[in-house]
Parts: structure tokens; sequence; C-alpha cells
């Protein structure tokens, strides 16, 4: 007989992977105050697939919905997509977006993402990026995932004015405004 207390841990997982699928067992574990063992037994109990299947399933739901360039050359997983309004993207920083001899992401790593999800979000079937102010916030290490989240704010004739925030957990690491050019007829 399950307990009061692991029902609702069970459903503060679930409630916690609904909101943000893209949370890792350790974030989890830390977010509900428990193990990461005690995590996996309460996904595999509820039916609930590890972070990398859940990630795999939003992106393959998302892709197919891109306009404006290519599916292929959106860097990192699309994990939703709302063309016209918004966007969100996974990028876990693996040893090809280092800089030699360091752990460090390279820059290009976190612009790519944004800016290839910021024409992802338009809603035409060709855009290219007129302008891009970009501030990196913090350095990004090898094995951590990012996630942007982009937004368009205003729509100027066929300017598109985008916002990008890019975030390690809670933290914003990355940030950039773009003005994206439609350049349909």
């Amino acid at each position: 007989m399950m307990t009061e207390k692991k029902r609702r841990r069970q459903e503060m997982l679930v409630m916690a992977v609904r909101k943000e699928p893209f949370l890792t067992d350790e974030a989890l574990a830390k977010k509900l105050a428990v193990s990461v063992q005690t995590v996996r037994l309460d996904r595999t109990e509820l039916g609930i697939p590890e972070l990398r299947a859940r990630v795999r399933t939003l992106a393959e739901n998302t892709r197919e919905k891109v306009r404006a360039i290519p599916h292929t050359e959106v860097v990192g997983d699309l994990l939703s997509l709302e063309l016209g309004v918004r966007g969100t993207s996974a990028l876990r920083v693996t040893d090809d977006l280092l800089f030699a001899d360091s752990e460090i992401a390279r820059g290009t790593a976190l612009f790519s993402q944004a800016n290839s999800l910021a024409l992802a979000i338009i809603d035409a079937p060709v855009a290219m990026t007129g302008v891009a102010n970009v501030k990196y916030k913090t350095p990004i290490h090898k094995g951590e995932t990012v996630i942007a989240h982009a937004e368009i704010v205003k729509v100027r004739g066929n300017k598109i004015f985008v916002w990008v925030k890019t975030y390690r957990e809670d933290k914003e690491v990355f940030r950039a405004k773009f003005i994206v050019v439609s350049l349909h007829k």
C-alpha cells in the first residue's frame, strides 16, 4: 500500500515533468528533496521515460512545423514550437562545442542555438537574421544542458523582433535580441 507521503511526492514528480520535461533526475531529486534513486523508482512506477526519451519525443513531434529554415538546421532539440509566437529548444554541450583544451562551450554554440530558434519560430517560407544583439552572461561547461526560449515581441512590416533567453536550470546564461527579416513575397 502506498503511503500518503509517496503519493504526494509522485504527484509532484508528475507535475514537475509536465512543467519542465527537460529536468534531469538529479534536478528532480533536488527539487523533491529525495535521492536520485527514489526519483528513478518513482519515474519507473509512473511510466515516465528518462530525460533522453522525453526530449526525443518532444523533438520528433515539433520539428516538422518549422517553415523559415530546414528543420535540420535548428541547433539543439526543438522542444516546442508555436509558429509566429514562441518556441523552445534544448542544447547539450558536447566535446564538439568546446573551446580547444577547455571544458567551456564556445559562444558560437549558444548564438547558433538562439539564432536558429529565432528563425524557426517565424511563420514564413524564408527568413534571415538582419540584426543580432547578444549578451553572454555565464560560461557553460561540458555535459550541461541549456534551454532557450524564443518569443516574437513585435512585428513591423517584414521585420520581426525576437527575444531569446537561454537558461541553465533556472539561471539565465545568455540572451539575444534579433531582428529577423521575412523574405516572402
